[in-house]
């Protein structure tokens, strides 16, 4: 049987792969920051609509400004990490999926927590 599971991705962080995640998180905050500002503005117009219900607008709105907001305090968490853990630490960065085989008899705890992808300046070390 098979089956679909997130893997992290993890990144050993070294000089030049420190400021690569560096640049890459301050464009993600800067692009989910334009993103909140878009839908408050399109929350805003939508308001002033006539029927429409301005608490089903500002519910709808307010649900997905609250996940971006929770992915930029994600990364600012990222962002600190990244200036305090020494070199060659590594640094979950990404999930991806990936498709998994599992069998009768196969151990579950192995087959789906020991799942990982490391990374050191761009190329994969490791993938388990």
């Amino acid at each position: 049987m098979q089956i679909i599971r997130k893997i992290p991705v993890k990144q050993v962080l070294t000089e030049s792969s420190r400021e690569l995640l560096r640049e890459r998180f301050e464009k993600q905050t800067s692009q989910l920051d334009q993103e909140c500002r878009q839908l408050a503005f399109e929350q805003k117009k939508l308001e002033r609509k006539p029927g429409m219900s301005k608490q089903e607008v500002e519910k709808r709105f307010s649900k997905e400004i609250s996940r971006r907001k929770d992915q930029m305090r994600w990364i600012t968490g990222q962002l600190s990490q990244l200036s305090i853990l020494p070199d060659h630490s590594e640094l979950e960065t990404d999930e991806v999926e990936a498709i998994l085989t599992v069998e009768e008899g196969d151990d579950w705890k192995t087959a789906v927590t020991e799942q990982q992808i490391i990374i050191k300046d761009g190329k994969v070390i490791r993938a388990r």
